[in-house]
């Protein structure tokens, strides 16, 4: 059944009301991304925050133990910084989840171009597929955290995240994601996690076919928080495929709007991979992570916080 049947049920899970708590691992990494990229994801009255042809963006890769949703596996992709005086926002080019709740909600209640996706995790060379069934780890690195077994004997062979987007009958590679191997040392005297923080990330979100209306919201994070080595990203080598076999280069459509749908979400998808394969700045890996969203507030058209570029 395709996700955007599911629009109207309410969402499992998130009934209390925001805010909403997460808590798990995430590894945040910041890249130059050319403002080109990042401005094709941002409506025109936000003004992007760039210096000599680049704003920064990144991704945000989190693995959630318990939420409102269970246990789930998200990729934000984060397309650029928007000016919103006196100090500004991220803006997710696509949210990549494990989880048909957390889809859902996403779209509806957060604005976020949420999308299905399957997390497929290499141990060893031995692929392992992340479900919300997965055992807690012992580990207290971030992988293992993600759900990575903490009997894999070589740290070189534990570090590989496959991120494939689903859509119906199809699915289509997003990215390979390469992690730091220093996030496989078990908690002891050598691994330092790092001082105790909280921070608040605001975004902005919505001008969506879920929700129309500009919206801001802000995550209130603590955390125990270090550099890590940033992770490898390679782009898809695998085409999209229908349960037919059909390829993307391929596909049927019942009419010219259909067909002008698919190739402008084809399009976006390919600009998201062009974020991830961007050049990266730092990591931080987060530890003990709790996430407060806080309820998204509509932004007025005629507020000083969006800056148009007239």
């Amino acid at each position: 059944m395709s996700i955007e049947v599911a629009e109207s049920q309410s969402c499992p899970g998130y009934v209390d009301g925001p805010p909403w708590l997460f808590k798990g691992s995430a590894l945040y990494q910041l890249h130059l991304v050319k403002a080109d990229i990042a401005r094709s994801f941002i409506p025109k009255d936000l003004r992007l925050v760039e210096a000599f042809g680049y704003t920064l963006g990144g991704f945000f890769l989190a693995r959630y133990d318990d939420s409102p949703a269970g246990m789930f596996d998200e990729l934000v992709v984060i397309a650029g910084i928007v000016w919103n005086p006196p100090t500004s926002c991220a803006w997710a080019a696509r949210v990549l989840v494990n989880s048909h709740k957390a889809c859902r909600h996403g779209r509806k209640h957060v604005g976020l171009p949420s999308h299905v996706a399957r997390f497929s995790k290499s141990c060893s060379k031995q692929r392992v597929m992340a479900t919300s069934e997965n055992p807690k780890s012992k580990w207290n690195g971030f992988l293992n955290m993600i759900g990575i077994s903490s009997t894999c004997s070589s740290p070189k062979g534990c570090m590989d995240i496959q991120v494939t987007e689903i859509t119906g009958s199809s699915a289509t590679a997003l990215c390979d994601i390469n992690l730091p191997t220093d996030a496989l040392e078990s908690k002891s005297d050598k691994k330092w996690l790092g001082p105790a923080i909280r921070m608040s990330l605001p975004s902005f979100s919505g001008r969506t076919v879920h929700n129309p209306h500009l919206l801001k919201y802000s995550c209130q994070i603590e955390c125990r928080v270090r550099a890590v080595e940033p992770a490898k990203i390679s782009g898809p080598t695998t085409a999209l495929q229908s349960d037919e076999g059909r390829s993307f280069d391929e596909p049927s459509f019942n009419s010219n709007d259909d067909l002008r749908d698919v190739f402008a979400e084809n399009d976006s998808l390919n600009r998201s991979i062009s974020v991830l394969l961007s050049k990266p700045i730092f990591a931080l890996e987060f530890n003990s992570l709790k996430m407060q969203v806080d309820a998204p507030t509509i932004v007025s058209q005629r507020s000083d916080n969006v800056v148009s570029d007239s």
